[in-house]
């Protein structure tokens, strides 16, 4: 099957290993379509599939293609509509050996299962009514959370609070539209069903709330990617020590040669309960080498790309700073800057180098003095990073946009929305401002589902993992 071509699925039965792949302990085969029953049955030896009821467990046997046993497993049963998919599903857990978990497969394909393409079970749950678009993608973004904020978030949107925020929106636009049309149609008549104040003040309502989720994107994708920290400064100012200090690893090559990091080199480390991002750079200096202007202009772009700059100063040489904070400022006016006075265990007083360094920076920037050799303040330094983040703090009721789809949509939502004021503001006719009501309306609809299309629908899915 083409996998990129949805059409005609629910119409056959699938099936599909569920759990990672490799050899494990056990291993979960999960089949759903409307043979799943019979065709596990042909497979099972235990107690007949057509007697056990919805959500129940049962110990039995497996079958190969000779009705020879393949192993012993457990068989969970949930008939439609009250499962993942909507469908009648059967799972078996069974011993996670590589060969068994193939065998197991290929007996259920000869008895007429078809292999599962990637996010088919998730496609036929939005199909069927189960979840709406962005419960299905939310499905992903839990089993690939890699912190207790992302996972938060993930679960939230699982569960259908960002859904509910969507549906809540719609409903007044609906009411909106509604009021609009009902003018229209009845123009001839001049018969007003809504104050033009009350009107205006519903719609900026909506904008507000459009507003409100689009901005939360900016935190949302740093919870769900990582938070971007790049560390810049001069050669050897113990970047790279610091790199390892932070992530408690011996992750990039440490030198007391000028210049050995050419390239960044980037890892993440959960600090509490969010996922950074830290990008250790080439250091900068002036260097006739092409390799190293190379890995120095590559410093800049990560710092570029970063929403926290940690500049990395050597207390005991700390050389051009005046110069280094004009190059560093001036890419830094949207980001949040850390100065950072490293090997303070070199240097008997700092006092000097902070000063100069408060009369540089601006009152936003922050000033720690750490020995990331020793591992001194390291701690402090973790702390002041996730204070400098500023992430809300999420749980699992918290509603913040995650997804680079849903933040397209809710940004054209909202230019819909606005132009909709601007047209009431200079009094345009209601099918003009109609128009962008419904244009606001579908681009909601995008993130649900409501309004979508199969290319839509196959680019998402197809980025799910087998057997999800």
């Amino acid at each position: 099957m083409n996998p990129l071509d949805f059409t005609g699925i629910g119409s056959d039965t699938i099936c599909a290993v569920s759990t990672p792949q490799g050899r494990g302990g056990i291993a979960v085969i999960r089949v759903s379509g409307p043979q799943a029953l019979d065709i596990v049955q042909h497979r099972w030896q235990g107690k007949p599939l057509a007697d056990m009821a919805s959500h129940t467990v049962h110990l039995g046997h497996l079958l190969d293609s000779n009705e020879e046993i393949l192993d012993q497993a457990v068989l969970t049963v949930y008939r439609a509509p009250n499962s993942f998919t909507g469908e009648d599903v059967v799972e078996l857990a069974c011993h996670g050996s590589t060969w068994i978990q193939q065998q197991v497969v290929q007996t259920l394909i000869d008895a007429g299962c078809r292999h599962a393409i990637a996010g088919e079970f998730s496609r036929r749950a939005f199909a069927n009514g189960r979840m709406d678009l962005s419960q299905a993608e939310a499905v992903a973004d839990v089993i690939e959370a890699q912190s207790r904020a992302a996972h938060h978030v993930a679960m939230s949107q699982m569960r259908g609070r960002y859904s509910d925020e969507l549906k809540s929106l719609r409903d007044k636009l609906l009411h909106f539209v509604s009021l609009i049309e009902l003018e229209l149609d009845f123009s001839e008549e001049d018969v007003t069903f809504a104050d033009r104040g009350e009107v205006t003040a519903l719609a900026r309502e909506i904008h507000a709330l459009i507003s409100r989720l689009a901005d939360s994107y900016r935190d949302g994708n740093a919870i769900r990617n990582g938070m971007p920290v790049a560390i810049v400064g001069q050669t050897n100012a113990g970047k790279s020590t610091l790199l390892n200090a932070l992530l408690r690893d011996d992750r990039a090559l440490v030198s007391d040669i000028h210049g050995t990091t050419r390239d960044t080199i980037e890892d993440t480390v959960v600090m509490n309960g969010t996922l950074f991002r830290f990008i250790d750079t080439a250091g900068i200096r002036q260097s006739t080498d092409t390799v190293e202007q190379m890995g120095i202009e590559r410093s800049w772009q990560a710092l570029n790309k970063a929403t926290i700059v940690l500049w990395v100063i050597d207390s005991t040489r700390p050389e051009n700073l005046e110069e280094m904070a004009h190059d560093i400022l001036a890419r830094c006016e949207d980001k949040r800057l850390i100065a950072i006075l490293n090997k303070t265990d070199k240097v008997n007083d700092i006092t000097e180098v902070e000063n100069q360094l408060k009369r540089l920076l601006p009152p936003s920037a922050s000033i720690i003095p750490i020995s990331a050799k020793n591992d001194a303040d390291i701690d402090s330094l973790r702390d002041l990073i996730v204070k400098t983040a500023a992430l809300p703090d999420v749980d699992s009721d918290t509603v913040i946009v995650t997804n680079a789809r849903h933040y397209q949509a809710l940004t054209r939502a909202r230019d819909a929305i606005s132009r909709a004021i601007d047209g009431l503001s200079a009094g345009l006719s209601c099918d003009l401002i109609g128009q962008d009501i419904r244009e606001c309306l579908h681009w909601l609809g995008e993130i649900t589902g409501t309004i979508t299309t199969d290319n839509i629908l196959a680019e998402i899915f197809t980025h799910f993992c087998i057997g999800k």
